[in-house]
């Protein structure tokens, strides 16, 4: 029962098609207010914040797709990192209730730069809500920032599922990186119904979870959704077959499998396929100082010591490069 809903998105195609399919698909009676902002400016947010009196942030903007981020490490850096500790300031100094951050299961024991700075972020939350709590018990129930981590969303932008749907339409091949990885999936309307609800558990710093079953092989993917186009697995026991799969290896800083816990337990929620776990984080003031530390390496466009800072930050990120 929302009043209105801000979108903020700084690419304008992806905004006016959002934009779009929302107004066709929900309630005339609910506005929705189209903003074109990068997150580069805290003003400029608190603005938007106070005008709209807007109470809960959804905070997905991020760099996601892990080879194109494992090119362009200091961008990515810079937006996935410093776009979530400015947002945070913004909320601080706003009216805003909740922040939650959308997170992903490669941020667990990342071996890429895409899930090591999505575990900074996670970090950013968990800092800010330990301040906030420390500061004023009254304040702290008025603002909660938390964060859910689940894995690929089906069908979202960049998953492996349009990718192969235009492979089989282009006739082939569909390529599968390891014959042995595996992944866990969800709907976009669970992902979607987890963040939600969410909002209405959250007390301050924790991370929620959704029961996502068991994974799925992509290998078995693939081959599921050529037979569900209707054609045949091209292979040496069927050379005459429609599609061929071809292995193409591990992408840099691909996993094999991914996790959603890093070193606590998940407990149970009044919801039963939502989780809620604790986990451990870098005292705030630490965590500002290791952060200043990766904003000089940024501005002086060292990418060797930005990975470095990277690094000390997320010790447990085991890169496939060497980053020396």
């Amino acid at each position: 029962k929302i009043s209105k809903l801000i979108l903020i998105e700084r690419h304008e195609p992806s905004l006016y098609l959002i934009d779009q399919k929302l107004k066709m698909n929900t309630n005339n009676n609910i506005p929705i207010i189209p903003i074109l902002n990068n997150l580069q400016s805290d003003q400029e947010l608190i603005k938007i914040f106070n005008k709209y009196k807007v109470s809960v942030v959804y905070h997905g903007a991020a760099y996601k797709h892990v080879p194109l981020v494992e090119a362009n490490a200091l961008a990515a850096i810079e937006n996935n990192i410093f776009s979530t500790k400015m947002l945070c300031q913004a909320c601080l100094e706003s009216n805003i209730k909740h922040l939650i951050l959308i997170s992903t299961d490669k941020a667990v024991r990342p071996t890429n730069i895409m899930g090591a700075t999505k575990r900074v972020s996670e970090l950013i939350i968990q800092a800010f809500s330990k301040e906030i709590k420390e500061s004023n018990k009254e304040y702290s129930s008025n603002k909660l920032f938390s964060m859910v981590r689940f894995g690929n969303v089906l069908d979202s932008s960049g998953s492996v599922v349009p990718l192969f749907r235009k492979q089989i339409k282009d006739g082939g091949p569909i390529t599968v990186t390891h014959p042995k990885v595996i992944r866990y999936f969800m709907t976009i309307s669970e992902a979607a119904q987890l963040v939600i609800q969410a909002t209405q558990m959250v007390n301050g710093g924790e991370v929620f979870l959704l029961d996502m079953g068991q994974p799925v092989s992509i290998l078995d993917l693939a081959k599921d959704m050529i037979r569900l186009s209707g054609l045949k697995i091209k292979d040496y026991k069927n050379p005459d077959g429609d599609i061929e799969i071809q292995i193409v290896g591990l992408r840099d800083g691909e996993k094999l499998f991914e996790e959603l816990l890093i070193n606590s337990k998940a407990m149970p929620t009044n919801n039963p396929l939502i989780y809620r776990a604790e986990e451990e984080f870098i005292d705030p003031k630490k965590l500002w100082n290791q952060i200043e530390e990766l904003k000089y390496s940024i501005e002086q466009g060292d990418t060797n010591r930005a990975l470095d800072c990277l690094k000390n930050i997320v010790p447990e990120w085991q890169s496939s490069k060497n980053i020396n």
